[in-house]
């Protein structure tokens, strides 16, 4: 069977990158997108900003901290799905095999390609050519026989990289690569893993599938085989929405319950919004609480019919309020999401913390 040619297309500092675009004092400064220097999360980071330390999803507060000169913007998400909208257009000169994975990044499958071009590396830095051409403004991008191995390659020499991973490169590249980076392994596996001595790739191939299995759940097949450079699956063009999500961070903690209910439902009619014109109807509502210490809750009901009236939803959405009050400690932030879309299944629902960038 012949080997895919797979890119991975990811902006650079994109919401920040943007904001420089769009105001040139901001051009050569440490720029940090969302919050503020008392409150808040940091969505994305200038690199004049990053070598400060700062990084997205990052408290505001601790980053104010670590660069006293940085500049904090609003997002602007209607800016950036414009830029991205763009992005896209370009990369359907090549192909119209696209698998946007946010607004920043995608997966192209050039295999067989609009331009008739054999080289995926030549298509890449055209690319990159393009978007810095008609956007002024820098892309990565990776290139391998398979999504993982693509997207690590994107990663390897930010920004304005272009990095790629050859099928006979790829056992080699696996083996030296630390397991914080394999794809599913967060701080926790990670732990669990150098407890067992394996700290790269090289490591996690002494052990059997039935043995990672063992140790790490669902994802120590995905493990097993990935680590041998073997990831089958293709890129998915027009993805299906599976969430549809708003949050609100308070500009001061939230302890009284007068004031919680009223900012919940101030956040209620932003879901409702983009919720009555998306043409599909979910059936499960989910509640997100994050605390002043940063932890979070979230809670959750499923109907067995689809929630198509406002009446409905804010029926639900009280129900979830009640269940989260008295509060048990003040409040930083909250969000609502519904998912449970007709043609997605109840372990396919997304999580509402996608909203940062790498």
């Amino acid at each position: 069977m012949s080997l895919r040619k797979i890119i991975h297309v990811d902006m650079d500092a994109f919401y920040a990158s943007v904001e420089q675009l769009d105001n040139p004092d901001l051009r050569g400064k440490p720029v940090a997108v969302g919050g503020n220097a008392e409150r808040g999360v940091i969505a994305a980071a200038s690199y004049e900003a990053r070598k400060f330390g700062v990084k997205s999803a990052m408290s505001s507060k601790m980053a104010a901290r670590m660069c006293p000169n940085l500049i904090f913007v609003r997002p602007n998400f209607q800016r950036y799905k414009e830029v991205s909208q763009h992005i896209h257009t370009i990369f359907k000169r090549y192909t119209d095999a696209i698998e946007p994975l946010a607004l920043d990044e995608a997966f192209l499958d050039v295999t067989e390609n609009k331009m008739g071009l054999n080289s995926a590396t030549f298509i890449a830095q055209s690319i990159k050519n393009d978007i810095f051409t008609e956007l002024n403004l820098i892309a990565s991008a990776g290139v391998s026989y398979n999504k993982f191995l693509a997207k690590l390659a994107s990663d390897q020499d930010k920004p304005n990289g272009l990095y790629v991973i050859k099928p006979e490169e790829a056992i080699a590249y696996m083996e030296s690569l630390p397991v914080e980076r394999f794809f599913g392994v967060g701080k926790v596996t990670a732990e669990k893993m150098h407890s067992l001595q394996i700290y790269k790739g090289k490591d996690l191939m002494k052990y059997s599938v039935e043995e990672l299995q063992s140790n790490f759940g669902k994802i120590g097949s995905f493990l097993f085989s990935i680590v041998r450079g073997i990831d089958e699956r293709e890129v998915i063009s027009n993805r299906e929405r599976k969430s549809i999500g708003a949050e609100t961070t308070f500009s001061n903690d939230i302890f009284d319950e007068t004031n919680f209910r009223n900012f919940a439902l101030n956040c209620f009619e932003t879901l409702w919004k983009r919720y009555k014109s998306y043409p599909k109807k979910g059936r499960s509502i989910t509640i997100k609480i994050k605390y002043n210490d940063f932890t979070q809750i979230t809670r959750s009901t499923t109907e067995t019919v689809e929630i198509t009236s406002k009446p409905q939803l804010e029926l639900l959405t009280e129900k979830l309020i009640d269940l989260v009050l008295p509060l048990d400690k003040p409040v930083r932030l909250i969000g609502f999401q519904i998912s449970g879309f007709a043609s997605e299944s109840k372990d396919q629902q997304l999580s509402m913390d996608g909203l940062f960038e790498d």
